[in-house]
């Protein structure tokens, strides 16, 4: 083995151990390429809707949105697959499915949706786990002229008035009408694009100013930002919320306040890199906590690697929880069962799955989790803090006939008292590979 690929695998492996062993959390998802987050918060949750670069992606091959919640910043729940490009009955592409946002209005959920080359559509839903249908049943905007209409995204201003822009490598945006599934007036093109503009805007207001981040130069990119005074701009830029740096070559903003705090998501290949450095489109979302000035200007963030995502509220482990909630499970797979139950797949001999900060309070006597296994199963040994951490007790998964024949296991622990990270950890004697699926886990 020559010296390059040593230093690489000491890195891979350095760079997994600090993952998921200490409190930096990066990236948010790991089971699945994730790309241009766009977070919004509804009944004090996070909503974080993805874009999607398939495993095998060389370029852009993206084919649908995804769905993931959080309360607590660093642990994910998977709701999987949102919307599709054959949610769209007008679309043809079979490849497209580009930087959405979802907003809430009078108790529906609209997602803007661009698909690369056929314009920008929309979808509706009366909830934000979907599913979203198309109420037009063609593009809410398509300048068949160019092929700029992509990443869209919508302010709803204090008056009541909706905008959505969008546009690489030009701004656009239109006034949406109160139903948000059509527009009043002429699509308007700005004069003058933000300094250092390439696509990717986020806009939003806070405190009296309109803010637009975005993708900023190029390449690689960074994050950027513009202020203004009105809606409609002028737009004046800041800076840069994030520099570009070489450890990333695309970007694509997202921003919210939460909890008494702000965020500012984005993106890396962090995930791709634990594989391979050759460069492919498999993009991961990314979090930081961000800060404003007095005067409303934003604070740079420095390289999302080099922050600590804090957990900002304690798990609750006595409670029905998702077998694919996590904070770090690389390895790991999803999918959505023939019943529509999502489940945590491509289990595989010595992986591991981590949930942080679980407050087991005065002590857990039990432990079930809902599996399914056809072939000869495996054990799950539940540790503490780390996967070579305190053992607290260890669930044989037995066969339980087809992998669509779900069943409740259980058993005893020990030691579990107080905040802890879990962690299980996975074994076989007897097969390497997708030793079981589970549904949901809990403890007693």
């Amino acid at each position: 083995m020559n010296i390059r690929l040593i230093l690489l695998s000491c890195f891979v492996c350095l760079f997994v151990i600090n993952l998921s062993q200490i409190k930096a959390q990066h990236p948010l998802i790991q089971t699945r390429y994730t790309a241009d987050p766009a977070p919004m918060v509804h009944n004090d949750t996070v909503f974080l809707y993805t874009t999607h670069d398939e495993d095998d992606s060389q370029g852009f091959k993206m084919l649908d949105w995804l769905l993931y919640t959080s309360t607590d910043m660093v642990n994910w729940t998977d709701h999987g697959t949102v919307a599709s490009l054959k949610s769209f009955s007008w679309v043809t592409k079979d490849n497209g499915a580009w930087a959405q946002q979802v907003v809430e209005r009078n108790g529906k959920f609209y997602m803007y949706c661009p698909i690369h080359g056929q314009g920008i559509g929309v979808l509706v839903s009366d909830s934000p786990y979907g599913p979203f249908k198309d109420p037009i049943n063609k593009p809410l905007v398509w300048q068949k002229e160019h092929w700029e209409d992509i990443d869209p995204t919508v302010l709803i201003d204090d008056d009541g008035q909706a905008y959505m822009y969008w546009g690489n490598p030009n701004v656009y945006y239109v006034k949406l009408n109160e139903d948000m599934i059509s527009y009043s007036g002429d699509i308007v093109k700005l004069d003058k694009n933000p300094e250092h503009y390439q696509e990717g805007p986020w806009v939003y207001k806070r405190n009296g100013h309109y803010y637009m981040a975005f993708a900023a130069t190029c390449c690689p990119e960074g994050l950027g930002y513009a202020m203004s005074d009105k809606p409609t701009g002028p737009w004046t830029t800041k800076g840069y919320i994030m520099k570009p740096t070489q450890r990333t070559r695309g970007n694509h903003p997202g921003i919210i306040d939460y909890k008494g705090s702000s965020y500012v998501f984005g993106l890396s290949y962090d995930l791709m890199h634990l594989e391979t450095f050759k460069h492919h489109e498999r993009r991961s979302s990314m979090a930081a906590k961000m800060h404003y000035n007095a005067d409303g200007t934003i604070q740079e963030v420095p390289y999302w690697t080099e922050n600590i995502l804090e957990q900002i509220e304690l798990f609750n482990p006595y409670r029905r929880v998702e077998a694919e909630t996590m904070a770090w499970g690389y390895g790991l797979k999803t999918e959505k069962m023939p019943d529509g139950r999502i489940c945590l797949t491509g289990i595989d001999h010595n992986e591991s799955l981590c949930v942080r900060g679980v407050d087991f309070g005065k002590g857990a006597k039990e432990f079930s989790v809902l599996a399914a296994c056809n072939v000869d199963g495996g054990h799950i040994d539940i540790r503490l803090d780390s996967t070579s951490g305190p053992l607290i007790g260890t669930l044989e998964v037995t066969r339980s006939g087809a992998m669509d024949r779900f069943k409740l296991m259980s058993c005893a622990v020990n030691g579990a008292k107080g905040v802890h990270d879990l962690y299980f950890c996975f074994r076989s004697t007897s097969q390497k590979n997708n030793l079981f699926f589970l549904d949901y886990w809990v403890f007693k």
